[in-house]
């Protein structure tokens, strides 16, 4: 699992791993990110962590989870994106994030792009979702340029928040190939 990656036109996703929890949260920590991703709250380094043990195990369980994003030859996390179980019954959601620095250049599309091509054809889902606070008019661009539709507004933990779908039937992998990479293996798609 460690050896697995994606490779896009600009990125490389890779699996989250525990030497990523002190870049993680640093990331998750900035006051522009932490605004929707943790509703505007300062989390400690132990939720971070315990975020990257989740996802590790979320892999184990069902071949998804959350991946780091690097610039192709940079070893300097500038975001991620990946797969989350959310709602009861459990239904698969995509969340993604930029560092500010990097905010505008289409790179959470980009990786978007990728992990719902991945999620579809390689972990054969059926739904995907994603979902933003209202303000977040950033977040619903990158969902709208995925070819997610609107599917429900929920309140969750008294907060509102929208959610927008894709199924596979509806997904259409773009003319961008991309690579999934295991380690002595490749496969160009």
């Amino acid at each position: 699992m460690n050896s697995l990656q994606i490779e896009t036109a600009r990125l490389i996703l890779r699996p989250f791993t525990l030497s990523d929890t002190d870049d993680l949260h640093r990331l998750w920590s900035d006051p522009q990110v932490r605004k929707y991703l943790w509703d505007d709250e300062v989390i400690s380094r132990e939720v971070a962590e315990e975020v990257v043990r989740s996802s590790l195990a979320s892999f184990e369980r069902h071949g998804f989870g959350l991946w780091s994003m690097l610039f192709k030859g940079e070893d300097t996390l500038i975001g991620f994106c990946g797969f989350r179980h959310f709602d009861d019954p459990p239904q698969v959601e995509i969340l993604y994030g930029v560092a500010p620095r990097h905010w505008g250049a289409g790179l959470a599309t980009e990786a978007a792009r990728a992990m719902l091509r991945f999620g579809f054809e390689e972990n054969q889902l059926d739904r995907i979702y994603a979902g933003a606070d209202p303000p977040n008019r950033a977040s619903f661009r990158v969902m709208e340029n995925c070819g997610m539709k609107f599917e429900k507004r929920m309140t969750i933990n008294g907060l509102e928040a929208i959610y927008y779908v894709l199924s596979r039937g509806d997904f259409h992998a773009d003319d961008a190939p991309y690579i999934v990479l295991r380690g002595a293996q490749n496969e160009s798609r």
